[in-house]
Parts: structure tokens; C-alpha cells; sequence
């Protein structure tokens, strides 16, 4: 039995575990090594260095302002919005590793060609972490065969999706790499203090990274806290690791990247008091809880757990009790319904059901089919502390993909390991009954349905056709016309201004040119995307008074944006429906652009005396 296979792996002593991790560095290489081959040879393909999600190229241009000079506590993008600029919510922690590849390798290829290398290495080396944390946990649940299907699914959940390509260094593959972490971690039947403690640090480096892991990190911190509760003394080792390290970490995390006029802030967005004070102060909690009610009784213990979580709930109503609510809820009317809504990450399951059908499959359902894995395998009495783990991990990140879609590549991921520890016994199954074709059947089926990609294809065959499924060549239209360098040619032999752009267009605008952009597509930038869809929408003449108001800009119009697309749908008789008509204004002036380029430039014609 593969769960036999695991205990007894989990059984050796520290210097056969000493071997184990040495076998499993040699397997995750061998898994690395063509994952690594695969996304160097698709980056030589690549027309771009930089990924095609806004995020990434947004980041470069936060690494290359930290570069220039900008305090490492200042995230002010100067160049983005209104007068003042956009005050971003990313963390610093990201920025730099990439900039020290970026200085790394400026003095020997010149500082274009050293971020092409930066942002094609970066990606690339968190494939072997990610790959090890969930061969590890493989191993740990079920022994070899469970790590190398834990491996191989790893591999594929890889090179098939976009968060670890050449050029994605947005903060979601590092998200993924902490989220292995964690579970490799929990999952230690030896409860092991070292593992715990690193289930702590990468939980802290999670919320300092980016807070949409929150509800992941808090179940996390659940699951060690009940563990803790349940098996008192025998878990008081590890459950003082995991809250001293949770506690130690994200303070550092917070004194190093939080400047000390915004030690009292509370944001909901990005790590602040309220997710400092709530993530440390329950680590300690815990760890003293731990170091002195551990001889208890488990009802005492579950007591004492009880008013933590009320001292907890305190915290949280005391200093921040609106990050208990969306942070996005206050945005106006108007960006939800030409902007937010339209986020394919930030749809919720009803609405990709209404929109987009056919990716229903890949986003849901390899994590219900393992939510339903482990609550079989509860049911049966198979290990059940395991299987409640990943019950809980899987299942939460599951219901946060219902709500934001953007959950389900952490429900997939997670999902591997429940279905890896099922295929072990589905395979063992095969091989005994060799002349039972069922049992060949249902262990392939099995396999393909595992993989979301699958999924995806499928989805996309059903309702699209072949056509969908080779590209979106609409897409890559869109933005070779409006986003790309050559887009932004023209824009460079302007003097820096502002640019009334579409949100979409307002990264590669930062990225390309010295002009400041009044829209990109970040919630807190909300006055300068509401500027620019209101002036798209207006009548001309509303739409030149608010234009004067800026300033002297200059409007960049790219009728194949989909926002502005929109825009022209909705109000065909305001400013953007005229320009797409070909119907400018007089009180515009075109300005040259070259053939070929999606993108028209204007400015306001000078008044006269």
C-alpha cells in the first residue's frame, strides 16, 4: 500500500532522511532539466522578453525605478495617474532579486539585453524549488511512486500554463512556489519542528508578497493550531516552531519593506499593520500556547485555542475591521463594469459560467475531483490526518477560485498531491490485474482527467473548434497594435507629457517612453481610469473641457482595445465613438504615427486669440 510505503518512509532516522532528500534532489533534476529546456526553447520563440501580462511589465518598470535611485520604502509610480502619482501595493521583496540580476549582468551585456537574461532567468529558477516542494510532499504522503507522479503533474502544471514562462516575473510564481512550501511542510508525518518552522517563514513570506494568499495562509495557520489542539505534547515542538517563525518572519518582512510613516496605515491590499499585528501576534500566540498548555487536556487545549481566536478577533476589529470586507467593494460603479468585471482572474464561477463556458473545466475541476478524493478516502478510514490536510488546503483555495478564479492555479496545484497518492493505488491495482482491461481504463482516465490543460483543450474543442485552440491571433493583433514597442514608436518622439491612454496600454506607455500614463489597470489608481473612461465616454465638448483640465496631453486612441471597444458600444456619440468614426473634433490635432501602427495620437489644438 502506498500509504504503508510512506509511513514507513517517514519512519528511518535523520541520516537515511539525509539519503532521501539527496535521491529526491537527483529526481527533481531530472524533472527540471526538460521543463528548464522546454521554456528556454519557447522564450527563443518568444517576440518579447518581458510576459504578456500588464503585472509583468508593470514590475519592470518598478525594478528599473528602484535602479534609478528610488527609495527602496517609496512604491510612488510617479508616472501613473493624476498629479502625485499612484502609491502600488507590491512588495519590495520581489523587486529584488530581479534587479540584482538586472546589475548582475548590465556590466557585461548592456542594461536591455541584462533584463532579457534577468527576466529569462528569474522564472526559470523557481521551477527546481517548486518541483522539490512537491516531490517532497509526494514522498512524505506515499513513498517514491507518489513523489514521481507528484513530479510529473508538477512538470505539466508548468510548462502548460503561464506563471513560470520567460518574462513572468509578476509576484504570482513565487505566490505558487510558498504555497508548495507550506503543504511539503504540513504534511510531515514526523512532525518534524524544522518543517513547521519552515511552514511558518513561507506562510509570513506569503502575506508580505502579496495578501490575496490570506485566507489560504490562515487556514494554513488553522490546520497547525487544531493539530496542536488535538495531539497536545506530542505537537508542542512543532507548533511553537511554526508560530515563532510565523511571528519572527512577517516582522521582519514588515520593519524591512514598510517605511516608518506607514507603521500605523492599515491597508487591505498589501502588508500593513492590520496583517503584520493579526499574522504576528497569532503566531505568538500559538507558540506560547504551545510551551505552556500542551499538558493540558485536549478540551483545555481547544479552550485555550478558542481565546486565541477571540484575542484574534479582537485585533482585527480594533485596528483594520474593514479588510473583513473586499477592499475592491468601494470602487465606482463604472470601473467594475468596464474594467474589473472584465479581469478574467477576478470573475467569479458564475460569471466565467455566463462568459466563457468552456475554461469551467480547467479552473474547477481537477480541485473537486480532489476535495472528493480525500473525503472518500476520510470516509474508508485511510490515514486520516493527511487527508484532512489537503481536504482543507485544496478545498479552501477551491472556494476562493468560486469567488475570484484566480484561486483555482493554487486548487490545482495542491490538488496533485490527493490524486497522486490515488494514481499509486490505481497503478498497483493495474499491475495485479494485468488481464482486467477496467483497471487499465480507469487508472488512464484517471491520469488525463487530472490535468487541467486537458480541461482546457477540451473545453475550448467543444465550443470553439480547432481554430480557438492553435491561438488567438485577434489577440495578438490587439496588442502588436496597440501595446507593443513598435505601438509605442511614435509616442517616443513626443516630449514626456501625460497621455490620456487606455488602461491597457498604460504599462507598455511606462515601459517604452518617458511620457506619465493616466490610466493602467490597477485598483489604486481609480481617478485616473475613471478620468480616461469618462472622457472616452462624454460628448466632444464635455470631453474637451476635461482634457483641458489636464493640461496639454496627449490622447492616444487604439480603436482594436477591448476597453475602448466598449466604450464606443456604450456611447457611440461620445468622443471615442467619433474618433473610431473617423469624426475628429476641432479642437484636436492629429499627430503623425507611422503605417501600419493601431494606435492615433492627438493633442489639443492651441486656442486662438
Amino acid at each position: 500500500m502506498a500509504e504503508t510505503a510512506g509511513a514507513v518512509l517517514e519512519s528511518k532516522e535523520s541520516g537515511r532522511d539525509e539519503t532521501v532528500l539527496s535521491r529526491l534532489s537527483w529526481m527533481v533534476l531530472g524533472y527540471a532539466l526538460p521543463v528548464i529546456v522546454f521554456l528556454t526553447v519557447k522564450l527563443m520563440r518568444a517576440e518579447d522578453y518581458v510576459g504578456r501580462d500588464n503585472d509583468d511589465a508593470m514590475r519592470l518598470v518598478q525594478v528599473r525605478d528602484l535602479l534609478a535611485g528610488q527609495s527602496w520604502f517609496d512604491l510612488t509610480q510617479t508616472r501613473l495617474g493624476l498629479d502625485g502619482g499612484t502609491l502600488m501595493h507590491w512588495s519590495r521583496l520581489v523587486d529584488l532579486p530581479i534587479a540584482a540580476l538586472i546589475a548582475l549582468f548590465t556590466p557585461i551585456a548592456g542594461p536591455e539585453r541584462a533584463e532579457a537574461i534577468a527576466l529569462a532567468i528569474w522564472p526559470i529558477l523557481l521551477v527546481a524549488p517548486l518541483l522539490a516542494a512537491m516531490g517532497l510532499a509526494g514522498r512524505r504522503l506515499g513513498g517514491s511512486q507518489c513523489m514521481h507522479f507528484c513530479l510529473g503533474f508538477t512538470a505539466i502544471f508548468v510548462v502548460t500554463g503561464n506563471r513560470f514562462q520567460a518574462g513572468a516575473i509578476d509576484h504570482h510564481n513565487i505566490q505558487i512556489v510558498l504555497v508548495a512550501t507550506m503543504a511539503a511542510m504540513l504534511v510531515d508525518r514526523q512532525y518534524r519542528a524544522t518543517s513547521f518552522a519552515m511552514a511558518g517563514a513561507a506562510a509570513a513570506l506569503a502575506i508580505a508578497i502579496g495578501v490575496e494568499t490570506t485566507p489560504f495562509v490562515a487556514a494554513v495557520c488553522l490546520v497547525v493550531a487544531v493539530l496542536w489542539a488535538w495531539e497536545g505534547a506530542a505537537f508542542a515542538a512543532p507548533a511553537v516552531a511554526f508560530g515563532t517563525s510565523l511571528a519572527a518572519t512577517v516582522s521582519a518582512a514588515f520593519f524591512l519593506t514598510v517605511p516608518p510613516h506607514l507603521y500605523h496605515a492599515s491597508t487591505c491590499d498589501n502588508l500593513s499593520i492590520a496583517f503584520f499585528s493579526l499574522s504576528a501576534a497569532g503566531g505568538a500566540l500559538l507558540a506560547l500556547a504551545a510551551a505552556a498548555a500542551s499538558d493540558l487536556g485536549r478540551k483545555g487545549r481547544f479552550v485555550v485555542l478558542g481565546v486565541g481566536g477571540f484575542v484574534l478577533a479582537g485585533i482585527v476589529l480594533s485596528i483594520a475591521p474593514e479588510c473583513l470586507r473586499n477592499p475592491l467593494a468601494s470602487l465606482d460603479p463604472l470601473l467594475f463594469d468596464l474594467w474589473l468585471n472584465k479581469v478574467t482572474e477576478a470573475r467569479s464561477f458564475l460569471a466565467l459560467a455566463r462568459q466563457d463556458p468552456g475554461s469551467l473545466g480547467a479552473f474547477y475541476f481537477t480541485g473537486l475531483f480532489a476535495v472528493l478524493i480525500c473525503a472518500w478516502r476520510i470516509f474508508r478510514g485511510e490515514p486520516i490526518v493527511p487527508h484532512l490536510i489537503l481536504l482543507t488546503l485544496v478545498f479552501v483555495n477551491w472556494c476562493i477560485a468560486l469567488v475570484q478564479v484566480r484561486g483555482a492555479v493554487y486548487s490545482n496545484l495542491l490538488a496533485i498531491l490527493p490524486i497522486s497518492l490515488l494514481l499509486v493505488s490505481l497503478r498497483s491495482r493495474m499491475m495485479r490485474e494485468r488481464s482486467n482491461p477496467r483497471a487499465s481504463l480507469l487508472y488512464v482516465a484517471t491520469v488525463l482527467v487530472s490535468v487541467p490543460a486537458v480541461w482546457a483543450v477540451a473545453g475550448e474543442l467543444t465550443l470553439n473548434g480547432v481554430a480557438v485552440v492553435t491561438g488567438d491571433a485577434d489577440a495578438q493583433e490587439r496588442a502588436d497594435r496597440c501595446y507593443s514597442a513598435e505601438a509605442m514608436a511614435d509616442l517616443r518622439r513626443i516630449a514626456p507629457t501625460l497621455v490620456v491612454d487606455p488602461s491597457n496600454m498604460g504599462a507598455s506607455i511606462l515601459r517604452f517612453t518617458e511620457h506619465r500614463a493616466l490610466s493602467a489597470p490597477y485598483h489604486r489608481n481609480p481617478d485616473g481610469m475613471l478620468t480616461e473612461l469618462r472622457i472616452g465616454l462624454a460628448d466632444p465638448d464635455a470631453a474637451a473641457a476635461m482634457l483641458k483640465r489636464l493640461g496639454d496631453p496627449v490622447l492616444a486612441f487604439c480603436a482594436k482595445d477591448p476597453q475602448t471597444r466598449m466604450i464606443i458600444e456604450r456611447a457611440p456619440q461620445g468622443l471615442y465613438g467619433h474618433l473610431n468614426a473617423g469624426d475628429v473634433p476641432s479642437f484636436l490635432t492629429p499627430l503623425p504615427v507611422a503605417a501600419g501602427t493601431g494606435i492615433k495620437l492627438f493633442r489639443l489644438r492651441p486656442e486662438q486669440d
